[in-house]
């Protein structure tokens, strides 16, 4: 949101020749602003799947993650399989959850309201809320709180485990895929996009393009995502965890639906 503010204050004057972003919502949101430019290019349309790009070409994905159900390897034996699964009264006491004013629990909530509607995802997080779940504003904080039992199932974003894996091959916590049955797990994605007033367009969309293609392999590796483009593979640990079935067609959404999250967030109680 900040970088946001600051290119629209800026406007014609900004310094700025591209913008990246760790969620979806507010690369959509920049684009609602219009202080992104629409792009011509085979390039970036031939590598990014449609579903990981705005309609109108102004932003790309270049990496993805998932929000998944994640639970202790050593204390669970039959974790949920579903968001609203989180809320089973079973887990009372067992569960950590970001806080709301996350963007990345935003934007799992966004996609609920999409999927559910609004009725029943306020439903599903009344039921997280009702398992009085301890709120921790650290992802690696969350998957070390299940690891050392001060939870016994989170939801957290998947490449924080790929960190945490290099530094103990055995660390005590799975990735449980959700909504496998339906319309598949929420992913959220690294993007970017050229400012409308780039005092560089050119250069500034020869880096996207880079970054959507030859540079994709080390932009994902590096944090432990999965590359936008399909033609690169994740790297061995991330390939690890399996595959999945993803909640794609939730991503360029989720702004739209930002404003009604953050209501039904602050409606159900949930800190």
């Amino acid at each position: 949101p900040e970088l946001r503010e600051r290119l629209i204050a800026e406007g014609a004057n900004t310094p700025a020749d591209l913008v990246m972003a760790a969620d979806a919502a507010n690369i959509e949101l920049a684009s609602d602003a219009d202080v992104l430019a629409s792009v011509d290019s085979t390039v970036l349309t031939d590598a990014i799947p449609a579903e990981l790009r705005s309609e109108d070409d102004d932003w790309f994905s270049l990496s993805q993650r998932a929000r998944v159900v994640i639970a202790s390897t050593e204390r669970v034996d039959d974790p949920p399989t579903s968001y609203a699964g989180v809320g089973d009264p079973q887990w009372k006491g067992k569960v950590c959850l970001r806080p709301s004013t996350h963007p990345y629990t935003q934007s799992l909530v966004a996609s609920l309201i999409i999927a559910e509607g609004e009725e029943r995802a306020d439903e599903i997080v009344q039921s997280w809320v009702d398992n009085d779940p301890l709120y921790i504003n650290s992802d690696t904080d969350i998957y070390k709180a299940v690891a050392d039992g001060e939870c016994d199932i989170a939801i957290a974003n998947t490449y924080y485990l790929g960190r945490l894996q290099t530094e103990d091959p055995a660390f005590p916590v799975e990735i449980v895929w959700p909504e496998q049955d339906g319309r598949g797990a929420h992913v959220n994605v690294s993007s970017a996009a050229v400012t409308r007033h780039a005092p560089n367009p050119d250069a500034a969309l020869q880096l996207l393009e880079w970054l959507a293609t030859d540079g994709q392999q080390a932009f994902a590796d590096a944090n432990f995502e999965y590359p936008a483009n399909a033609d690169v593979e994740p790297n061995d640990v991330v390939a690890g965890w399996g595959e999945f079935v993803a909640d794609l067609a939730a991503v360029r959404q989720l702004g739209g639906f930002q404003p009604a999250a953050v209501g039904l967030l602050s409606a159900t109680g949930y800190e």
